[in-house]
């Protein structure tokens, strides 16, 4: 089941089941979950707004990942807490049947999405530039190493304009580069740019001189509508155009890092700024 296909199950109301191409680990990719999430979130918002969602658009998505989702049947569910005049507020979260001594159904991942209506305002601060990266065909791939890289990286295209690679032990924590879809993944939406940002390894990993498993505890994602607006509009209908990303460690101890990044179109515009909370095995 592709990522397409996967979405669509969700927006119909269907349990999605996940396959195993798309885990890292035991665990599912998180940036898939929380596409996942999102399309159930998008679905309530056109309950709640009659039809009119276009108006609010995304501003702020909240994850926490409470336990791995595994691969297998998936349920989504999502509740508008308040629509107001301006602001609607979304909860949703992802649940599986739990296993052994867990039993019932288990919630693994929950979300919060903020959806607010643009208002004149006196205030505009200007977005950061994208990074001067060389043009994805001049750069080295990241390579898909069986049983060190997580599995469903296969989905995905990467070229290292930034940073090194994971595991290499760098001096920094630092990542970027080019990402696409490696297949045609259907027109670009808000819920594909939740998985493009999550692609890529954790800015840690380039730290490491020996491998170590990595997983995101929570994700904060800022959304910039009026560029992805612009850009979904004009981008190509099977998804393939290339997003540049860039992530940096901001601070890390006792085993978690802070991570901070960015998303922009090929063009330099951002999408998106994100920040993580990474728990780190090593």
């Amino acid at each position: 089941m592709n990522f397409s296909s996967i979405l669509k199950a969700v927006r119909n109301g269907e349990p999605a089941t996940i396959p195993t191409g798309w885990t890292q680990g035991r665990a599912t990719f998180g940036g898939l979950v929380a596409a996942m999430l999102y399309q159930s979130i998008e679905a309530e918002l056109e309950q709640a707004s009659q039809g009119a969602a276009a108006d609010t658009p995304l501003r702020s998505l909240t994850i926490s990942f409470v336990a791995p989702a595994e691969a297998g049947t998936l349920q989504t569910r999502a509740q508008v807490l308040r629509a107001g005049r301006s602001v609607v507020q979304i909860e949703a979260h992802a649940s599986q049947q739990g296993k052994g001594e867990q039993t019932g159904e288990q919630v693994v991942t929950a979300a919060l999405a903020s959806f607010g209506k643009p208002r004149t305002s006196s205030i505009a601060v200007a977005t950061e530039a994208a990074p001067e990266f060389p043009a994805p065909e001049t750069c080295e791939a990241l390579p898909y190493i069986e049983g060190v890289v997580p599995e469903f990286t296969r989905h995905f295209e990467y070229r290292i304009g930034a940073g090194a690679l994971p595991f290499s032990g760098h001096s920094e924590g630092c990542i970027g580069g080019w990402v696409r879809f490696r297949e045609s993944a259907g027109p670009v939406s808000t819920a594909h740019l939740l998985a493009l940002i999550d692609a890529w390894p954790p800015a840690v990993l380039p730290m490491l001189k020996t491998v170590a498993p990595a997983s995101s505890l929570t994700w904060t994602i800022e959304l910039m509508p009026a560029a992805i607006q612009a850009t979904t509009d004009s981008a190509h209908a099977d998804n393939s155009d290339w997003w540049q990303y860039l992530a940096e460690v901001e601070q890390a101890e006792d085993g978690y890092a802070v991570i901070q990044a960015s998303l922009w179109n090929a063009s330099g515009v951002l999408m998106a700024l994100t920040r993580q909370t990474v728990s780190v095995f090593a």
